[in-house]
């Protein structure tokens, strides 16, 4: 097993300042392409820059791009967050359209969260003082001692009383106004 892991930055996953909750506030705040004129590793970033560069700035205005030509050099793309953090990408020998994908994955991300390990998948600002919950937290304390299987426990909370229940109840009701108990009459019944 390998321990690249342990030389990633480790963090909690998050939104920056809850971005989203009022409107939503694009994280890229800036983008540089570098590329070479001539040489044929950076065929992709010169077609996106002449067919769809000036559309993605028309629809991004709020993210800054910067177009760098570097002579005898590999392609690269520079993202900077709002966060400060930088991510930078090579794209040697890639197409337009890949570009372009690159591009918008960089412009949905709020930094190199890709790189970071999580430390736990979950986190809250306001972690409980109680310790976390379990399906037994909020049961009463009669029910901690029970011996399963239980009649009383397996039967349903919200069912109705079937017909053979009503009549069962309404006999012990006869039986008490008569003076008898209603147990001896239903055991003389079913000895019968």
């Amino acid at each position: 097993m390998s321990n690249s892991h342990l030389f990633l930055k480790s963090g909690f996953p998050r939104a920056p300042l809850q971005n989203g909750l009022g409107r939503y506030v694009c994280q890229l705040q800036r983008i540089t392409l570098k590329f070479c004129k001539n040489n044929g590793s950076s065929r992709g970033m010169r077609d996106f820059i002449e067919n769809h560069l000036v559309d993605f700035a028309k629809e991004n205005p709020g993210i800054v791009v910067y177009v760098k030509p570097r002579r005898h050099r590999t392609p690269v793309m520079v993202g900077e967050y709002l966060n400060g953090e930088r991510e930078w990408m090579s794209c040697r020998n890639s197409t337009q359209e890949e570009i372009f994908k690159w591009i918008d994955l960089l412009k949905t991300q709020n930094g190199s969260s890709s790189t970071l390990r999580l430390r736990k998948m979950w986190h809250t600002d306001v972690p409980s003082i109680q310790g976390p919950w379990t399906p037994f937290l909020l049961r009463s304390p009669d029910a901690q001692g029970q011996v399963y299987p239980s009649e009383e426990a397996s039967t349903p909370l919200d069912t109705p009383q079937t017909a053979t229940q009503k009549l069962i109840e309404l006999f012990r009701q006869q039986q008490l106004e008569a003076g008898d108990s209603a147990n001896e009459v239903l055991s003389k019944k079913r000895a019968e």
